[in-house]
């Protein structure tokens, strides 16, 4: 095969679409390989910068290298390295050796390999968590605008996917919406719990940096607390083996994969809901719903969320098994694993919180369609109010069950036989039994009657819980949400 151009290789070579097609720029960046190694050479300038300041003879002139070289970074020297060396970190010491000739001697002293990759992945995730946090909220607001705006409207309930009782439009929503609260509060607990692993050696002892510092428990420990200051972190795992917990990863793909659940349901709930006609995703002017039904109008957004957030619930399963079979202090099976899982868990929920902000700013409500619908079914719900009406202007409440079973078997069979519309009430004012009655007709099937007080749980529910929890990302919800793709 002849050789490729590399704009041509870019296309002969598999890319993974959650990069290519869908994330975010920055959710991209933040996973990639210039913040990966940038940020390794970082905390060794960290490690370096405390140890001399803390007495080993490391000079300015040392430190001041190190710093003009941070993103001076020698890709393919470093692949070069990593093929003949077999060993990661070891490739990108020697690297930044090459830049820092005078500081070769001090990068990375009395560190493990797990200094960087394991502290590194700790920044990225928690970095991850803040690039996440505002497109959550900014969901939320959107999603809190529109069951406002919808609080009033009578929709028909379904349990079971069966007509049930109202509700309305907005108080759907709140549904929504409070499971997205929680995925927030889940967020921002799994943030604020992550801690640094710190500067802790090769099985978590110090045991090299207590011989730097010659038996100084002391020194050891402000080294382990400088650097975890400098990487903005406020606390540091006391105990750790090689590797920091495993198990912390499990906590950190549990709250996204339990993120993953909830958009699934809301995205379900709006296919859903485009088939009934009641209400749309956006579609754009010269959106094709289907190559062959030019009609077509397919909740195409939804439906990518859905699946993207499949695999969001599967990915918890990689840490779990991985933290299971961490041997003693820490094996290798882990590293290949979490290069894929951890990137992969963040950059979908990206997607999917982008995406679900494009679906819930453009969402289209037919009131004509939903009213239809409920005129299908209210006659049925309204029987129990009939014959309450009737009881109160003196009538005999089992004798007026007994008429009104009859009477609505009969418009059962015209829905269910003959595919008519539900005559129920038609035939109710056509029986003199129900004369007593029929000037209140009207006012018994007012659907706004049959929603409970579920407006003012909307009002409530927003005031009080939701919009507050919004208070700390006001100044960071993006802007509205135009999909690349």
């Amino acid at each position: 095969m002849a050789a490729l151009g590399a704009e041509e290789d870019a296309f002969g070579r598999y890319r993974s679409p959650l990069v290519s097609r869908y994330a975010s720029p920055e959710m991209g960046f933040n996973f990639s390989e210039r913040r990966k190694f940038g940020t390794w050479r970082r905390l060794w300038l960290y490690l370096a910068q405390a140890e001399k300041s803390l007495g080993l003879p490391i000079t300015d002139e040392q430190i001041q290298e190190m710093e003009a070289n941070l993103d001076n970074i020698d890709f393919k020297m470093a692949a070069e390295e990593e093929k003949r060396l077999r060993h990661d970190v070891m490739a990108h010491v020697h690297t930044f050796a090459h830049c820092c000739p005078k500081a070769a001697a001090i990068i990375h002293l009395g560190a493990t390999s797990c200094y960087v990759g394991d502290n590194t992945d700790l920044i990225v995730l928690r970095d991850g968590f803040n690039l996440l946090l505002p497109k959550l909220a900014t969901v939320i607001s959107r999603l809190a605008d529109f069951a406002e705006q919808y609080a009033d409207l009578p929709t028909l309930g379904f349990t079971h996917y069966q007509p049930a009782q109202l509700t309305t439009v907005g108080k759907r929503c709140c549904l929504w919406i409070q499971d997205l609260c929680m995925d927030l509060q889940n967020l921002e607990r799994a943030r604020n719990d992550l801690r640094f692993r710190g500067v802790k050696g090769t099985t978590g002892t110090q045991a090299s940096f207590l011989q730097l510092f010659e038996g100084d428990h002391d020194k050891v420990e402000e080294l382990d607390r400088l650097v975890t200051v400098k990487a903005g972190f406020k606390r540091a795992y006391l105990v750790t083996g090689q590797t920091y917990s495993r198990k912390v990863d499990v906590e950190v793909l549990s709250v996204l994969a339990s993120l993953g659940a909830s958009i699934h349901k809301i995205c379900t709930d709006i296919r859903l809901l485009a088939n009934l006609k009641e209400i749309e995703e956006p579609f754009e002017t010269d959106q094709i719903g289907s190559s062959a039904m030019p009609y077509k109008r397919n909740p195409m957004r939804s439906e990518r969320c859905c699946s993207l957030a499949r695999h969001l619930m599967t990915l918890v399963l990689n840490p779990l098994h991985t933290a299971s079979v961490q041997w003693f202090e820490r094996t290798l099976d882990d590293s290949a694993n979490r290069r894929v899982c951890l990137a992969e868990a963040f950059l979908t929920a990206d997607i999917i919180l982008s995406t679900l902000q494009n679906i819930s700013e453009g969402l289209v409500v037919y009131p004509k369609v939903i009213e239809r619908r409920i005129q299908q079914e209210l006659p049925f719900m309204a029987t129990e109010n009939i014959i309450m009406a009737m009881v109160k202007a003196g009538g005999n409440r089992q004798d007026c069950h007994e008429k009104i079973r009859i009477l609505s078997q009969q418009a059962a069979a015209v829905v269910k036989q003959e595919g008519g519309d539900n005559d129920l009430i038609a035939r109710i004012r056509a029986d003199p039994y129900f004369s007593p009655i029929h000037g209140q007709l009207e006012s018994l099937l007012e659907s706004t009657s049959f929603t409970g007080r579920a407006s003012q749980q909307v009002a409530r529910f927003l005031k009080e819980e939701a919009r507050p929890m919004l208070t700390p990302y006001q100044s960071k919800m993006g802007v509205k949400m135009e999909l690349a793709l």
